[in-house]
């Protein structure tokens, strides 16, 4: 099953309708996309990687192999209540607490915002090519997700490390994203990641030449009345490779209030009789205006 890979280069050109439709797909059957020619500098794509996996290595590494989940997966037993990683979280926006996380070293702090700043625009682009592709204004993701202070963007770095029991505990349990856009930078060589499409679980191969992977939550499957869909995913375990996540959220601010878009909604609370009458005139018509009357005749206007 090959993933939709969606080409940011051509959006400019005579293939912009043929890339917008394909992104429309991808949101509506999938849940989840790559998309390449993002715009985001490759080096320093590799550079976030680098530093991750050496910051890896000198710390997180040892905490892990002596902790409780370690000695929790003993070959015996099949383990459903934790997730065999190694993570940490950096909030970015509102506002940026990247200099919260302690023990991290300033070339992979300065990195990382650089790396953040690029990838926001990039998450903003998707926002608007999605309200085009729904039909509402460009700007309606990112006003709905405003809040009082602007979106919220945080960053999951995660590590899955080698498992000497793979059979027996998943690396990060079975869910959907709370969120709305979220886009991951994810290992090159070590696979696990799964998305569960058409009733079976679908292996996410390690990303190429730095395309970013991209799949949506919760909150846009709401924002969109369900027409583009947030989808269940997993992480499994191996055991001869120690899978790479830099899983980046776009979020709503805490205190967004979310609704469905209007614009996406049918009409309701209204009498059959009334919907006989404006049908009785416009029998003959596309539904869809017919619809948007009745929502217009319910709000009184």
């Amino acid at each position: 099953m090959e993933i939709p890979m969606i080409d940011f280069s051509k959006l400019d050109g005579e293939d912009r309708s043929k890339t917008m439709a394909l992104l429309h797909n991808a949101c509506e059957k999938w849940g989840f996309f790559q998309i390449e020619n993002h715009g985001v500098d490759k080096e320093l794509m590799e550079k976030v990687k680098k530093l991750v996996n050496k910051h890896y290595e000198d710390n997180m590494k040892p905490r892990f192999y002596n902790s409780d989940v370690v000695k929790t997966v003993d070959g015996k037993n099949k383990i459903s209540d934790t997730d065999w990683e190694s993570t940490f979280f950096i909030w970015h926006r509102p506002d940026n607490k990247i200099n919260e996380c302690a023990d991290l070293s300033e070339e992979l702090r300065k990195t990382v915002d650089e790396y953040i700043n690029q990838l926001i625009k990039v998450a903003e682009k998707l926002s608007e090519l999605m309200c085009e592709n729904l039909g509402l204004d460009k700007e309606h993701i990112k006003e709905a997700f405003t809040g009082s202070k602007g979106p919220a963007v945080g960053t999951k770095v995660a590590k899955y490390p080698k498992c000497p029991h793979p059979e027996l505990v998943r690396g990060l349990r079975e869910h959907t994203d709370a969120g709305g856009i979220i886009l991951l930078l994810q290992d090159d060589q070590v696979p696990g990641l799964e998305f569960f499409k058409d009733g079976e679980w679908v292996n996410i191969p390690p990303s190429k030449n730095n395309t970013i992977f991209v799949n949506t939550g919760d909150q846009v499957e709401v924002l969109s009345n369900g027409i583009y869909k947030s989808t269940l995913h997993r992480v499994m375990t191996d055991k001869d490779g120690s899978r790479l996540s830099i899983a980046t959220f776009y979020n709503p601010s805490g205190d967004a209030v979310i609704s469905p878009a209007h614009k996406l909604t049918y009409p309701n609370r209204y009498t059959f009789q009334d919907y006989l009458k404006l049908y009785s005139s416009t029998k003959f018509e596309d539904k869809a205006p017919r619809f948007e009357s009745m929502k217009k005749m319910v709000n009184g206007h």
